[in-house]
């Protein structure tokens, strides 16, 4: 896959904390095992995050900071690759599929256990299959439990079978084209069953799966500590014996703690720390590949938002280069689309709304308010990779709507809140960001914007039926070509529409010690890091 090439340049700060940490001891082991050099001990890494998880329950929440770490102590049928969206083994050996593409069947890797001893099989993967499905059944909205679950399969799986102890069939509705990326989904990792009976519904604190690292500890927006599973079915992985979480939510206290080695390495920095981390012999930087997209949802239930000349205005008076210059330091481009241009079907020949506060007006005063109005404008609370600042960028918006005539309030939550509300629908226009889960078209615009997902992922409650009909069909489709021409036109719906003001794709980065090797990022934010080590 290739990758979009960003524009760099830099701004060089120094830290006095920085310079006093060069003049310290550079054998000095760090607060929690943190590396202030060379003494550290090489068999723990400390990951400084910006915030918390959400849940350790992999099918119960869509939040990226949660799957950093069940990434590694889960695992599901199907792999993704080191660095791309291409289908590898997992869980699962082998597969195969019917002619008509609504059969699936698995064989089983054996030999492998839960971190509690029981025995991984063709049943366990249908007792998690079935308690996502079950749980959902008749719920919508915010009631259902396994939202991603809902966006990426919906109630189209007939059913799920042991066909063998190691060999599980599924049986689909209609013909999916996603089904096997789906399945590489952090979402959809396997549990130990005997767990989910044992912890009922604490299972979100007391996560039980097959991965390389298994759960130890979680002090709420404090850490999250993992140990190497002695009894992995591989033998060779993982490296590293011991792996620390730490919520730091502040980029520049992220990058100090790397600075004074009390973490080892840290995602989420900011573009304009680049030049002090790269000015350090001890550190280095790693580059994500870039599957993102950063977005203003209007939340079109909700006066005046529910009118579409309002919606299109709003996306005429953000100034989306202004901000990357402010905010990314050139490592982003500005978003055009609800999906990044390295994804198979993005439509490049869709003009973006320009940035043109006379059109703005214009439209306002077409629909009914040629002096504006007021709103909320929620600000993201946690910095993320396609979001850098939250509250920084949401006071650039607001001072750009003002010269329309439209007051915004800015208001914001703690995280979890956050995402909690905004899926009720009670922002009126909010910020937020998704990282693409499996490198497909139809996870982002089907599981963002589609009418089914309301509730869930849709936060803007838009709804429109023939978007919705050309989703499905995109769905259902095995030829890429036509799924692409329909992807380009759903993109044409949305742009006329107007329920997002998608502002940019960044490139992102993470900075670490110079002596890890083997991290390699990966473009959906979930890391297994179970091949990472320290050089001797």
């Amino acid at each position: 896959m290739e990758k979009k090439r960003f524009r760099s340049f830099f701004v060089f700060i120094v830290f006095s904390l920085f310079l006093a940490a060069c003049s310290g001891d550079s054998d000095k082991t760090g607060k929690d095992g943190g590396s202030g050099g060379k003494g550290k001990e090489k068999s723990e890494l400390v990951f400084g995050r910006g915030g918390d998880s959400t849940s350790l329950d992999p099918g119960a929440t869509t939040e990226g900071e949660a799957f950093k770490v069940t990434e590694n102590i889960f695992e599901k049928l199907i792999n993704f690759g080191e660095q791309n969206t291409e289908l590898v083994e997992g869980l699962a050996t082998k597969w195969e599929v019917s002619d008509d593409g609504l059969v699936y069947v698995f064989q089983l890797r054996q030999g492998v256990k839960f971190h509690d001893g029981t025995d991984f099989n063709a049943e366990a993967v249908v007792i998690n299959f079935k308690r996502w499905m079950d749980g959902n059944a008749g719920k919508t909205g915010d009631e259902i439990p396994f939202p991603y679950f809902a966006s990426q399969f919906g109630d189209n799986i007939e059913k799920v079978e042991a066909t063998g102890e190691y060999e599980v069939t599924f049986t689909l509705k209609n013909p999916q084209s996603t089904f096997l990326k789906n399945l590489a989904m952090s979402p959809f990792a396997i549990t130990s069953p005997a767990a989910l009976e044992k912890y009922g519904d604490k299972i979100n604190e007391n996560p039980v799966g097959t991965g390389p690292y298994k759960f130890v500890e979680w002090r709420r927006n404090d850490r999250i500590v993992l140990e190497k599973f002695q009894d992995y079915w591989n033998p060779e992985y993982p490296k590293i014996d011991r792996l620390i979480f730490r919520s730091i939510p502040d980029n520049s206290a992220r990058v100090n703690a790397l600075l004074t080695g009390e973490v080892d390495l840290i995602d989420g920095i900011n573009y304009s720390d680049v030049k002090t981390i790269e000015g350090q012999k001890d550190l280095q930087i790693f580059t994500r590949p870039s599957m993102n997209v950063a977005y203003v949802g209007l939340t079109v239930n909700r006066k005046p938002l529910d009118n579409k000349l309002v919606r299109q205005a709003l996306n005429h008076a953000v100034d989306k280069n202004a901000i990357i210059e402010a905010f990314y330091e050139g490592y982003a481009i500005p978003a055009v689309n609800p999906m990044p241009p390295v994804i198979a079907g993005y439509n490049d020949a869709i003009s973006d709304y320009e940035y043109d506060l006379e059109k703005a007006k214009q439209l306002l005063a077409e629909a009914g308010y040629p002096d504006g109005f007021e709103i909320e404008l929620w600000a993201m609370p946690v910095p993320r990779p396609y979001m850098p600042d939250g509250q920084k960028v949401a006071e650039a918006i607001q001072a750009s709507w003002a010269k329309i005539g439209v007051k915004a309030k800015i208001v914001s939550f703690e995280w979890a809140t956050y995402l909690e509300k905004t899926a009720a629908g009670e922002a009126d226009a909010f910020m937020l960001g998704w990282t693409g889960d499996n490198g497909d078209a139809d996870n982002f615009l089907y599981v963002l914007l589609d009418k089914d997902n309301i509730g869930t992922n849709n936060y803007t409650y838009y709804s429109n039926d023939e978007l919705h009909d050309i989703l499905i069909q995109a769905q259902r489709e095995v030829d890429g070509d036509k799924r692409n021409a329909l992807y380009r036109q759903a993109q044409e719906i949305i742009k006329e529409d107007a329920p997002w003001i998608p502002l940019v794709h960044s490139q992102p980065l993470l900075a670490g010690r110079s002596d890890i090797k083997n991290f390699k990022p990966h473009p959906t934010g979930s890391d297994r890091l179970h091949m990472v080590e320290y050089e001797d």
